[in-house]
């Protein structure tokens, strides 16, 4: 999750923003991911020991502070990456727990270094969850049982799911990449048919039913 949610600094159409997590599994998750966040390298891209750096420019840097700032409002900020440069567009990577209902961390795309994590009841709640938004670009699950696995097969309903590994990294011929609602709709990019959308397709009709004296084969 930690991965996925702040490999190039969060800036990937299939980052991680929201981890749901069920039952009793919530506690050691968070309590994990906070370790790991705080322990994140912030810094240059020149520096391989880093493990994040800067967002592309100052706009983004605004607008993902601005979401940093809903995830206080609207819940509590679990887990930041210390000693960030503040020279340059650095952002934290940041987890945000406990938000409120509704909350726009939890349906819109913030296309930056944020994680919000809530916790469901139930598998079925999980999905329900993860599905309230107007994005349906990936999702993921990590669980040991086959019913489970099943049951998101059918239901959680995201144009990528991957099941027990991260959710970025898609090859092309191994993982067509595309979505639906507002992630994009038709054929995926990297796929069988993906070449097509560069085709422009033309018609030709004939009557074959022929009719009158034809003298010469032409």
């Amino acid at each position: 999750v930690v991965k996925s949610a702040f490999g190039f600094q969060g800036q990937k159409c299939s980052a991680c923003s929201r981890a749901i997590v069920v039952g009793s599994a919530y506690e050691p998750f968070v309590a994990r991911v906070k370790e790991m966040v705080e322990g994140l390298r912030v810094g240059g891209a020149d520096n391989p020991a880093n493990d994040t750096n800067a967002v592309i420019d100052a706009d983004a840097k605004a607008k993902i502070e601005g979401y940093i700032a809903i995830g206080k409002s609207d819940g509590k900020v679990l887990a930041q990456a210390r000693n960030v440069p503040t020279d340059g567009h650095f952002v934290a990577p940041t987890v945000v727990t406990d938000l409120k209902p509704g909350s726009r961390l939890t349906t819109e795309e913030v296309f930056g270094p944020v994680l919000a994590v809530y916790k469901a009841d139930s598998l079925e709640d999980a999905v329900r969850m993860a599905t309230d938004s107007d994005f349906a670009l990936t999702g993921g699950v990590f669980s040991r049982n086959p019913q489970a696995l099943s049951y998101v097969r059918e239901n959680f309903r995201v144009g990528n799911l991957y099941i027990n590994r991260g959710i970025t990294g898609a090859l092309v011929g191994r993982q067509p990449f595309g979505g639906g609602k507002m992630s994009g709709t038709g054929t995926k990019a990297g796929g069988p048919d993906y070449l097509l959308n560069f085709v422009e397709p033309r018609v030709v009709t004939e009557n074959t039913m022929r009719r009158g004296y034809a003298p010469k084969a032409n």
